[in-house]
């Protein structure tokens, strides 16, 4: 089982940065591949960046350059930075991890960005 609990959304102008936070219970270590995902208001929810346990990340085309996926395993914590925030960022963002074959999310927090 893997609990996970997101914090650090708000509201930011555009061209601001916020940093989000996904704290992890369980075996940190062992989980294979830890996301963050967003979902808009009246869309699909959609991969934003993703990193595996060997530190390998990916990206979605629209925040390459923009968004940092990192994790630090003496935390527990897998982080999102987000700079150069634009109103299309505007969702719901959710932490989630791929744990021996299934897959855990958080309760999600929101990132509004206005213009």
């Amino acid at each position: 089982q893997v609990h996970l609990v997101e914090s650090g959304g708000g509201l930011v102008q555009a061209g601001g940065s916020l940093r989000l936070s996904c704290a992890a219970s369980g075996s940190f270590l062992s989980i294979d591949v830890l996301g963050w995902h967003r979902q808009a208001p009246g869309k699909q929810r959609e991969l934003v960046a993703a990193i595996t346990s060997g530190g390998s990340t990916n990206y979605a085309d629209s925040v390459k350059g923009r968004f940092t996926i990192s994790r630090d395993n003496a935390k527990n914590t897998v982080y999102l930075q987000m700079n150069s925030l634009k109103p299309e960022d505007t969702a719901v963002y959710y932490c989630a991890a791929s744990y021996v074959g299934a897959d855990y999310w958080g309760q999600g927090t929101q990132v509004t960005v206005s213009s």
